[in-house]
């Protein structure tokens, strides 16, 4: 989770620090979008690594199932099919 936390932070300064280059027009939107895909995969991996943790116990589950609850409020997000099951085994 703290993994996952630090990449939603280093994303978030990303896409500020990208956006303010290309507003002063220091990079082109191709650079401007590549530099923000290498954050977001980043993020990603970060996020299905929670997913895909096994909890050891009932603490650790409620743990994941709260993270996990807490981290879509937040974004708005979905989790597919697949993501769902894992979740929830």
């Amino acid at each position: 989770m703290d993994r996952h936390i630090a990449a939603q932070l280093a994303t978030a300064d990303a896409v500020r620090s990208w956006d303010d280059r290309r507003t002063a027009g220091e990079v082109t939107s191709v650079t401007y979008a590549n530099g923000l895909l290498g954050v977001a995969r980043d993020e990603e991996a970060a996020r299905l690594a929670i997913v895909k943790y096994r909890p050891r116990d009932d603490r650790e589950s409620r743990l994941k199932l709260t993270y996990m609850a807490a981290y879509l409020i937040a974004t708005r997000g979905t989790l597919d099919a697949n993501e769902m099951n894992l979740v929830l085994e």
